[in-house]
């Protein structure tokens, strides 16, 4: 019983870090410009729109089921509006590997007058750390998570790593 007490302490304290330590570098990378949505959240909302702000490689590895491609290197609002409601008020959820090119998207919507966008707390990455399920391009579920690079990939704890080797740490998530 008491080995069983300290398995669970560690776990909490180790949970507990991770998260502290992913709240330190969105803090570090990120301005908070766009308000957070965390998955759980997410999960409660209804008729949202779901953008995949990562590379088309990344997207088509796997995604958030429903979500749209936007890309972040080649983004172009006005290729992405003709994609939206016309209604500004509906809720957009941006994601990516953890929440930071999705913030910048975020703002290019903001800016264009969409007045509910968040961004996805963690991004991907979280998703499936939360035991969620990601669909390949095929529409089929998988385990493999696209995770930019090996430096980014510590902060996927469940599923499947897929990166360019040749990518570092330098580039945003």
């Amino acid at each position: 019983m008491k080995n069983i007490l300290y398995i669970l302490t560690f776990l909490g304290v180790a949970f507990a870090n991770s998260q502290t330590a992913l709240d330190s570098l969105l803090q570090k990378e990120n301005k908070a410009s766009v308000p957070y949505i965390t998955v759980s959240e997410l999960l409660q909302k209804e008729n949202i729109v779901l953008l995949d702000s990562r590379e088309k490689v990344e997207y088509e590895t796997s995604h958030i089921e429903n979500a749209v491609c936007v890309g972040y290197d080649k983004f172009k609002l006005k290729k992405v509006k003709k994609l939206l409601p016309k209604d500004k008020n509906t809720p957009i959820v941006v994601y990516c590997s953890l929440g930071i090119r999705s913030e910048d998207v975020g703002e290019k919507l903001q800016k264009a007058g969409y007045k509910n966008v968040y961004n996805l707390y963690g991004g991907i990455f979280e998703w499936k750390n939360q035991d969620q399920t990601v669909v390949d391009n095929k529409g089929e579920t998988t385990e493999n998570i696209h995770t930019f690079n090996e430096d980014w990939s510590i902060w996927l704890k469940k599923g499947v790593k897929i990166f360019d080797k040749k990518k570092s740490n330098k580039d945003k998530s």
